[in-house]
């Protein structure tokens, strides 16, 4: 029988080892996938919208307050683990189903807003919320199913969003921008297709360790200095991340390019992203979680600084397929770096809601200061310029993060 934990008795329980595959894992990490698919793929898709929000119903408003929405609803899909993550821990996967209901009610309420406020409240607040309630518990359980195999695993879940980025984008470009749908039933019909999905992934995702019965957060994870290390280093990563994905059609159409092509740029993005989330998360696995962590933070950011030198329509698709595939490696990537700080997976769901709760704090103020230098300088430069500088300099923490390691810098960890 496991030995209750308090913090005054840190006595670890020992479980059966992760099963590393078999049906029940493998469903759970298809359930997450599902997740991943509604949630970050719709926000992947956040490009496409804002393009038609600043050409339509926020036409008087400016890239920065319109970035605000997307930002704000990527900060709090992660933030909200913070609390999503320790429930988790604490109930199952029984968080989720709420979770989900939610979401789709608040699809089904963006469809009918046309002001600002009412924007930011449903689409920044409301699905940033229940999008945080979801993904890192479907994180969490992926994890108790899968140890050697982490890394694949946590490729094969966080896929879904890219899967989700390439088709979610493409279906609102067509429908927003060559059809008489208009924003409302394009909207709408989004929030039809991903009602399946968070249905099977409510039947198919369970928790697989008994539930632990502790303090509700875990302040004592920030004296290990390698969560801490970590929790900077994606800081960082997600400071700069987001700018192509929030800014890579308004640059395209600034360079010429018609809006429908231009809102398929973040569609080949995600789908280079397939192969860059599942690709490193199985090298992971051989070569060390921190190792392609932090190769994907120091290529997106180097990927980042070749923004403004995409000029035309090829050149843009061609920068598109390889920072789709770079940057792909950094949320898959930082999970499994998460994970080599927990001792107990009992507290696995706790310790990825808290470090990505903070880390998530760069994509809130990221994507609003690079729409003040465009605002600013009319151009994507200085964009460019920052945003990479920012990215690259999260990859080194990670490698900064290997020396607190028994492997060392050198080492496959």
């Amino acid at each position: 029988m496991a030995i209750p934990r308090t913090d005054s008795n840190p006595i670890i329980p020992t479980f059966s080892d992760a099963p590393d595959g078999g049906t029940a894992a493998w469903l759970v990490a298809a359930g997450g996938s599902s997740i991943f698919f509604c949630c970050l793929g719709f926000g992947n898709s956040f490009g496409s919208l804002a393009e038609y929000y600043l050409t339509h119903q926020l036409h008087a408003e400016t890239p920065d307050r319109v970035a605000w929405i997307g930002s704000l609803s990527a900060f709090l899909s992660f933030a909200a683990g913070m609390v999503g993550g320790p429930l988790f821990d604490r109930f199952g996967a029984w968080v989720i189903r709420p979770a989900a209901v939610a979401y789709v009610f608040g699809m089904m309420m963006l469809s009918l807003c046309d002001k600002y406020w009412q924007v930011m409240l449903v689409q920044g607040v409301l699905m940033g919320i229940a999008m945080g309630f979801l993904q890192v518990p479907a994180f969490a359980a992926a994890s108790q199913y899968f140890d050697k195999k982490r890394g694949a695993a946590f490729g094969i879940v966080v896929s879904g969003s890219s899967i989700g980025g390439v088709i979610i984008p493409i279906a609102l470009s067509k429908m927003l921008n060559s059809s008489s749908l208009g924003f409302g039933w394009s909207i709408r019909i989004i929030g039809f297709l991903i009602m399946p999905f968070l249905g099977f992934a409510c039947l198919t995702i369970k928790a697989r360790l008994p539930s632990r019965t502790t303090d509700f957060w875990i302040p004592s994870a920030f004296k290990d200095v390698k969560f801490v290390l970590v929790i900077v280093s994606l800081f960082l990563m997600f400071f700069g991340m987001f700018t192509p994905l929030f800014f890579i059609p308004t640059y395209a159409v600034s360079r010429g390019m018609n809006a429908t092509l231009a809102g398929y740029l973040l569609a080949i993005i995600n789908a280079a992203s397939t192969f860059g989330r599942v690709i490193p998360g199985v090298l992971a696995d051989r070569y060390g979680q921190l190792n392609v962590f932090a190769f994907g933070g120091m290529a997106t950011g180097i990927t980042i600084f070749c923004l403004n030198s995409a000029t035309t329509n090829a050149g843009l698709i061609v920068y598109c397929v390889i920072f789709g595939f770079v940057s792909g490696t950094i949320i898959s990537g930082a999970s499994a770096a998460f994970s080599i700080c927990i001792a107990d997976p009992r507290d696995v769901g706790t310790y990825m809601g808290m470090g990505m709760a903070l880390s998530a704090i760069g994509g809130l103020i990221g994507p609003p200061v690079n729409g003040a230098f465009l605002n600013k300088y009319g151009g994507f430069l200085q964009v460019s310029m920052f945003s990479g500088t920012v990215c690259l300099f999260g990859g080194l923490i990670v490698l900064v993060t290997k020396t607190r390691t028994s492997q060392g810098v050198l080492g496959r960890v």
